[in-house]
């Protein structure tokens, strides 16, 4: 599961969502058959969903890019959250005999969380990143990727018991987030020099102390905002400090086979939350709004 099943389930401005609706934009399963035109070869094989289907352009999924339009399977149309989906075989990779409630825990949050590090930040090994909000997905994503690519990672929450697991996970400095201005103690685990790269879902009410605690250079890299979508921005330090803000979503066939191909070798592997049955989907739906998951929240068809 994902936030967006919640934001689909409560009406996403101007998308005129019929209901009752399916959500759920990861998914792993076996191919029981293929459309016209496809290679028959694919029934019976373990595969993993990107659910971004790119429509303009080439129509290939290969590339995700400003100006693309981008339809995404449980938002756009039905998605993975029944016994049974349809996807173009475009966007499934088969993953073989991995364990798919695994994979699917992988998929999505990796892909964004890569996406965010590698082709928007162009992470290096040796720079520190700090995540806000870790226990979400893409957090813990960022959090796996960034140890695996040799960075220092500083994580934020406002839960102390979430602080004390990414530590476990292997964040080198936690920071409790308790509505203060924490600029200061990013400033005081990098030496005072701020962080090289921020990788934040939050939005509004984080983003003055991540400016403030960026290094000269340093990249902020936006992929959602949960707290709001307007922000205060001190432009002056974006400018005198030469701060880089991007924006990043999701990511394209290329990126999510490279991210899943760290999967598949072992070095980089998802947390779980929960995995609930179909028939207490009301409890999964309810452990994902309630923000006090730390990890990925799976419901398990099998």
């Amino acid at each position: 599961m994902n936030h967006l099943d919640l934001w689909v389930g409560r009406g996403l401005p101007g998308l005129n969502t019929k209901f009752p609706t399916v959500t759920g934009s990861d998914g792993a399963g076996r191919v029981e058959s293929v459309g016209p035109g496809v290679d028959p070869a694919w029934v019976g094989r373990r595969v993993l969903l990107n659910a971004a289907i790119v429509r303009s352009g080439a129509g290939h999924p290969d590339h995700v890019d400003a100006g693309e339009d981008i339809h995404m399977i449980g938002e756009h149309s039905p998605g993975t959250m029944a016994e049974f989906f349809v996807a173009p075989a475009t966007n499934l990779l088969d993953i073989g005999d991995a364990d798919p409630v695994q994979a699917t825990a992988f998929g999505l949050t990796h892909l964004t969380a890569y996406r965010m590090l590698v082709t928007r930040a162009r992470v290096r090994p040796g720079q520190s990143v700090l995540i806000t909000g870790i226990g979400g997905g893409v957090a813990l994503a960022a959090l796996g990727l960034s140890r695996h690519f040799g960075c220092r990672t500083i994580v934020t929450s406002r839960h102390a018991d979430k602080l004390q697991r990414a530590r476990e996970l292997g964040a080198d400095h936690a920071i409790l987030d308790d509505g203060s201005d924490w600029s200061k103690a990013v400033r005081a685990a990098t030496g005072r020099r701020g962080v090289d790269i921020v990788i934040d879902s939050i939005g509004r009410s984080v983003l003055p102390a991540c400016v403030r605690g960026m290094a000269r250079g340093g990249c902020f890299v936006t992929c959602g905002c949960t707290s709001g979508f307007e922000g205060t921005l001190d432009l002056a330090r974006v400018f005198w400090n030469q701060l880089s803000i991007l924006g990043s979503t999701m990511g394209s066939m290329q990126e999510f086979r490279e991210v899943v191909q760290l999967f598949r070798s072992g070095a980089v592997r998802p947390i779980i939350d929960s995995t609930l049955r179909p028939e207490q989907g009301t409890d999964a739906y309810a452990r994902l709004e309630s923000g006090q998951q730390f990890g990925k929240v799976v419901v398990d068809w099998r």
